[in-house]
């Protein structure tokens, strides 16, 4: 199987217990998680040779972060040290008409304060088939961003292919630039783009004709999402598909999920999932990226790449964590008509 190297941040996850609101919190319950190395430990599951990239403090949050990651099969060898703090998020789980909330304290993270030289990407490349990154790294800090370019110019230079969630994050750019100025540098050196409208539009100015996630109803036309697809291949010359994720949002609880992959020809389309119970959502974009990557290396097709990567996040919402703990079989499983959460015995 292939190797897939990934870059970014890994934050510790403080999240309130159940629904309960931050006011009404005594406690948080503690784990780790952050997009680059959620779509590494999804590999990992499948089987994957992975490799995460991050700067880190030398603490002992710290290193309960590299242990986690170690114990669930991804490489951490090639994290760099410094700095003085690990980022953290906080969460509150929406229920029905109230959505999820996530603040940040990630100020000052080792990782925002990385620069260009400190890892040596052609070492780190070295036997790699697959870089991945996402836009989440360069809204950090400029040193992030330019750490982040640095890594696509040499995975380039080597042959890598390279792959990008654009994961735009509005409170993330504070340091004076914004995600219109930074992301199309990085971008034009990917070969595969994983974004949603949002993405699109608030980075490139790229939307779907009268689309409005938030009057969905949990009913998507996914063929109108051909045209970003298109126009994000046309921007980008070097890219040979795009994947657009569908959520239909009926409240907190209740979405449906789906994505498409367009090649600049054809435009494949998954099966739709009605998640009636989500459980957390969070990680739910990343264990697509995840699936996709995976199917994309191990199956014959694009429709079945993108089915493994619809129905790999279909399970993830049933997940506490950022992390998708799932396998190989259970994502076949579903996708050739299980889901009926009978007991396995």
């Amino acid at each position: 199987m292939a190797k897939v190297v990934t870059f970014g941040e890994v934050m510790l996850r403080l999240s309130t217990p159940g629904y309960l609101r931050f006011s009404q919190a005594r406690q948080f319950d503690a784990t780790f998680g952050g997009g680059e190395a959620n779509v590494a430990v999804s590999l990992a599951n499948y089987g994957v040779d992975t490799s995460f990239v991050t700067r880190l403090p030398q603490n002992d949050i710290a290193a309960m972060c590299v242990a986690e990651l170690r114990g669930l099969g991804v490489g951490v060898d090639d994290i760099v040290y410094g700095g003085d703090r690990v980022g953290i998020y906080y969460l509150e789980t929406g229920a029905v008409a109230r959505g999820s909330k996530v603040v940040y304290d990630r100020a000052n993270s080792a990782i925002s304060e990385i620069k260009p030289g400190m890892v040596d990407w052609r070492k780190v490349l070295q036997g790699a088939d697959w870089f991945h990154w996402t836009g989440i790294t360069p809204a950090l800090s400029q040193g992030a961003a330019d750490a982040c370019l640095e890594a696509i110019k040499v995975a380039n230079e080597m042959g890598v292919k390279v792959s990008c969630d654009l994961n735009y994050r509005k409170k993330l750019w504070k340091y004076g630039k914004s995600a219109s100025e930074v992301m199309p540098a990085l971008v034009e050196g990917c070969d595969l783009i994983l974004g949603n409208e949002e993405d699109a539009e608030k980075e490139f100015g790229i939307k779907p004709e009268g689309f409005d996630a938030e009057k969905t109803g949990g009913e998507i036309d996914q063929t109108r999402f051909e045209s970003v697809c298109r126009q994000l291949m046309e921007r980008f010359p070097r890219c040979k598909k795009v994947a657009v994720t569908l959520r239909g949002s009926i409240n907190a609880n209740h979405n449906t999920w789906g994505g498409v992959l367009y090649d600049g020809k054809t435009l494949w389309q998954s099966r739709r999932y009605d998640i009636t119970h989500i459980v957390d959502r969070v990680g739910g974009g990343d264990s697509f990226m995840g699936g996709l990557l995976y199917g994309l290396l191990a199956y014959d097709t694009d429709q079945q790449a993108i089915e493994f990567a619809a129905a790999a996040s279909a399970l993830k919402h049933t997940i506490i964590g950022d992390y998708n703990r799932v396998s190989v079989s259970e994502v076949e499983g579903l996708i050739n008509g299980g889901g009926s959460g009978r007991v396995s015995r």
